[in-house]
């Protein structure tokens, strides 16, 4: 890991389609200044609205994890976020015109190819990274996530689907660097059965959804022509979505996280429970034996667990 925090060393930008409007949007990525974090800026509106990407920021986790500020709403970051923590920039300011970031190819890929192409920046301050101590976990029936200490950021996910494409898929556990993200993690697209997709465009959503920007299962296959990415992009994918939330935390993380059939809502929830119990980690400073204390709300704003 990394010892000290870095930024992009150029300013780079995309546009893609929303998934959900299906309209144009435009995203840039920027430096930021050290201590900054992932900050979104949504450029489209009168009065342009800032969104911290963290945990205190989430309003809705059902469809895509969407960030609030007030009135205003900035929807599908995941996969964006999830690239920028993968790739190790800490920093980072992150301007877009529209009400949700674009979907690009379904994957984090896109993203990755974009901060390969600015570069990465050190900076001089020293990185902090969140260490669990003790086990933390949250649970929903069959559904459950957990994050155990160790000694690198890992991961190791399972999923069971009844559909013959997917079935139960598990990805042994992973240690999370940035070459293994880009190549392992990174390429795996968003996925979705038609039968869902049709009744979210007849209700005026995924409008932008298409077999360019995922994988569209019916009852039986995989309808994609050119077939999947990895034997098991789907599991993949779920650990894409995991690294993004993880994210959210605000600083890197040691620790081993674990989940079971999980999703967004799920992974918000460790979030809090990990915010909400400071005597289960630490922030380390490279080179420092000193503990820095971490702003925690009193109070996290609970989450309703969605599929």
């Amino acid at each position: 890991m990394r010892s000290v925090e870095h930024t992009l060393a150029a300013r780079v930008q995309c546009t893609g389609i929303g998934l959900h409007s299906g309209k144009p949007v435009e995203l840039v990525l920027r430096p930021a200044a050290a201590g900054t974090g992932i900050l979104f800026l949504r450029t489209d509106l009168k009065c342009p609205v800032r969104f911290p990407a963290r945990a205190e920021w989430v309003v809705d986790t059902r469809l895509a994890t969407t960030l609030g500020n007030r009135d205003a709403r900035l929807a599908t970051i995941e996969h964006l976020v999830s690239a920028l923590y993968g790739m190790g920039v800490d920093n980072c300011t992150v301007e877009c015109r529209g009400p949700e970031l674009p979907i690009m190819d379904g994957s984090a890929a896109p993203f990755v190819y974009l901060i390969e192409n600015a570069g990465l920046k050190p900076q001089r301050r020293m990185r902090r990274r969140l260490v669990i101590t003790k086990p933390i976990e949250v649970r929903e029936g069959d559904r459950w996530v957990r994050v155990t200490p160790s000694r690198d950021f890992k991961v190791s996910v399972s999923i069971d689907y009844a559909h013959p494409s997917i079935g139960r898929q598990s990805l042994p556990t992973l240690k999370l660097t940035p070459e293994v993200y880009a190549r392992q993690v990174a390429p795996a697209r968003t996925f979705g059965f038609l039968r869902d997709v049709q009744k979210l465009q007849a209700a005026g959503l995924a409008l932008g959804g298409s077999l360019q920007n995922a994988i569209v299962l019916d009852d039986r296959k995989v309808l994609n022509g050119d077939g999947l990415r990895f034997a098991d992009e789907f599991v993949r994918h779920k650990v894409l979505d995991l690294i993004g939330d993880l994210a959210l935390l605000g600083l890197p993380l040691r620790g081993h996280v674990k989940a079971a059939r999980s999703g967004h809502a799920l992974h918000q929830a460790l979030v809090a429970e990990i915010r909400a119990n400071p005597s289960c980690w630490t922030v380390e400073v490279p080179g420092s034996s000193v503990e820095l204390p971490v702003e925690v709300p009193e109070r996290v704003r609970p989450l309703a667990l969605a599929r």
